[in-house]
């Protein structure tokens, strides 16, 4: 019997999306409503699958079936979630990185790629106070909780499921390779953020703002002990040997979008930011070349940071605290 390339390239790539511990045969019997042995058969090409079926697989999986017809198309298929105004869209959005997070640390060989245009968002989670900042700019003026209009921050109010939440996130990341490309600008969306409450009146107390401050220059701190160290580890502890390694570098010419890159086991998957939080993701093997291409080349042509380059480390890092101590006033 003949064996369908197409049929088999299809299947070979939905296996490839999948975390290692869920059984492939299972999820595509359940999907497409068939035994097992049927499953194994279009797996096989045993027996062809239908255009229905393809169908059906691959709008679940968000996945686009141009590529395997070898089909010419500027159409690129993303999934993702959209952020609406209303009570816990917040806690559904931490919900959803954590979710991401974990799925890239299933894999046994996963590295990640984030182009940073402002602090990388798993690592603010490192920082209490400062997440408890950002939970509450977010929900009060990105996300609109009609319940805080004409409210104020302060540190006391910190949410608790946003600080658990936080943490899972942060111990997950810690995990996972990475390389970050950043800009001295890098910094300023947070700095903008914190002055434009702090100018506004929004802060309960001058103490809240300093030490939201004092937040985040403790994780600017840890960030250049880990670049120096070349390894991940937690804030106020030191590399062990299970820690995963940690490459920063610094790109003079080029800001960031917050574009994030994961590979896994062969397979990528890229992640886009948009609408100030939300992100929407493809599978795609075509852009996501492309995109691993763009980020190979920004690495070629930025300063390492990471376990070498200890003058530039220093002079990057100095003017990243002299930005926070002259807008903090500290």
């Amino acid at each position: 019997m003949e064996i369908n390339d197409t049929q088999l390239l299809f299947f070979q790539h939905v296996k490839s999306i999948l975390p290692p511990h869920i059984s492939f045969v299972d999820e595509v019997a359940g999907l497409l409503d068939i035994s097992n042995d049927s499953a194994y058969r279009r797996i096989r090409g045993e027996k062809p699958i239908s255009l229905d079926e393809m169908q059906k697989l691959a709008s679940h999986y968000k996945i686009s079936i141009d590529q395997f017809f070898h089909l010419e198309s500027d159409s690129f298929v993303f999934s993702g979630e959209l952020g609406r105004a209303g009570e816990n869209v917040f806690e559904r959005w931490m919900e959803n990185v954590l979710r991401q997070v974990t799925l890239i640390n299933s894999f046994k060989h996963k590295h990640l790629y984030y182009l940073a245009k402002d602090l990388p968002i798993m690592e603010q989670f490192m920082m209490p106070d400062l997440l408890a900042f950002k939970s509450f700019l977010w929900r009060r003026s990105i996300l609109y909780y009609e319940s805080m209009k004409g409210t104020k921050f302060s540190l006391k109010d910190a949410v608790p499921e946003h600080m658990e939440l936080g943490k899972k996130i942060e111990q997950v990341y810690s995990q996972i390779p990475t390389t970050e490309i950043w800009n001295l600008e890098s910094i300023n969306s947070t700095i903008r953020q914190i002055e434009f409450y702090r100018e506004a009146n929004m802060f309960e107390s001058e103490d809240d703002v300093k030490k939201v401050y004092q937040s985040v220059l403790k994780l600017i701190n840890h960030l250049e002990q880990q670049a120096e160290r070349g390894v991940k580890f937690s804030i106020g502890g030191s590399p062990s040997s299970n820690s995963v390694p940690y490459n920063l570098l610094w790109n003079e010419l080029v800001l960031g979008d917050n574009t994030v890159l994961a590979e896994m086991d062969g397979r990528r998957v890229a992640i886009l930011n948009h609408s100030v939080i939300n992100f929407i993701n493809t599978t795609d093997e075509r852009f996501n070349t492309y995109m691993f291409d763009t980020m190979k080349n920004l690495i070629k042509r930025s300063t390492q940071l990471s376990s070498v380059g200890e003058k530039d480390r220093y002079r990057f890092f100095n003017r990243i605290r002299d930005k926070m101590k002259l807008a903090a006033r500290l």
